[in-house]
């Protein structure tokens, strides 16, 4: 008896599951946003080992040789020393520059107190941090409160201005909902317009903090005995443009993990708010 001949069944496609395929996408994203910064790392070693001679290598040096400076100086500590001391001049900047939160609520909220203030402060707020150098070396001496001064300058018109506006910005149907209700001035300051106003608020810390940081190292340039701003200007002196380099990148990478910080607080602080989510 003849029997029909039994059809091999065909081998299945393998097919990643849709979690491989979002996660393989990501990695191809990540992938190509470092192609163009890996581009220009490799430029950058050709021209600084194939294109130039010695003379101009030491003021352009290779990114390996940034590397291995980078390296000594995390090895020996001092990296670490000076970042610690810029950043504590930032935080206690940034304590001190927070007084602009209740002066601009005041300002945004009360009229006779914005016509009062703000010509002052509009005539201050133009004037670049670094401007005010001279005067507080004269002040303060050289040294943290001198430094911190300067810091203090950069962070507190952005939060002051910001909180201002965001006061401004709120919906006056909230406010007359939360007055027919009951509510006394200072729970509608407290309730209604601060809440209402803490987006405007963090864009200010965030933008503060960025000017504040630019600030930091301006200063440390000309008075300061440490951070990272002492140490470029120390290794200019020097003719080390590997660690002047080392420092930029630093002062970059601090910055951009500050913005970072401020960022994901805001989310996790203000899930309402569109304007705080990616």
């Amino acid at each position: 008896m003849d029997t029909a001949p039994t059809a091999t069944p065909k081998a299945r496609d393998t097919v990643p599951p849709p979690a491989a395929r979002g996660l393989s996408a990501e990695m191809l994203a990540r992938i190509r946003r470092l192609a163009f910064p890996l581009l220009l790392l490799a430029a950058w070693q050709f021209a600084s080992t194939s294109l130039l001679d010695e003379t101009t290598r030491s003021l352009l040096p290779a990114p390996t040789t940034v590397a291995v400076a980078a390296w000594e100086l995390i090895v020996s500590g001092e990296l670490l020393r000076h970042l610690v001391d810029s950043l504590r001049r930032e935080f206690i900047a940034f304590c001190w520059a927070l007084v602009a939160i209740p002066l601009g609520v005041a300002m945004g909220w009360w009229k006779p107190v914005h016509e009062q203030l703000d010509p002052l402060i509009e005539m201050l707020r133009p004037i670049p941090p670094l401007a005010w150098i001279p005067l507080s070396i004269l002040w303060f001496g050289i040294g943290d409160t001198q430094n911190q001064f300067i810091i203090f300058l950069g962070i507190f018109f952005p939060i002051l201005l910001n909180t201002i506006t965001g006061v401004r910005s709120v919906e006056p149907n909230l406010v007359r909902a939360a007055r027919c209700l009951g509510s006394g001035e200072g729970a509608v300051l407290r309730r209604v317009v601060l809440r209402a106003a803490l987006p405007q608020i963090v864009t200010g810390i965030r933008i503060g903090l960025g000017v504040g940081w630019m600030a930091l190292v301006a200063a440390e340039l000309v008075g300061a005995s440490s951070g990272l701003g002492f140490l470029i200007n120390d290794a200019r002196t020097l003719l080390r443009t590997d660690i002047v380099i080392v420092g930029m990148i630093a002062i970059g990478l601090v910055g951009l993990a500050l913005d970072l910080l401020i960022r994901v607080l805001s989310r996790r602080a203000l899930p309402w708010s569109r304007a705080m989510q990616p």
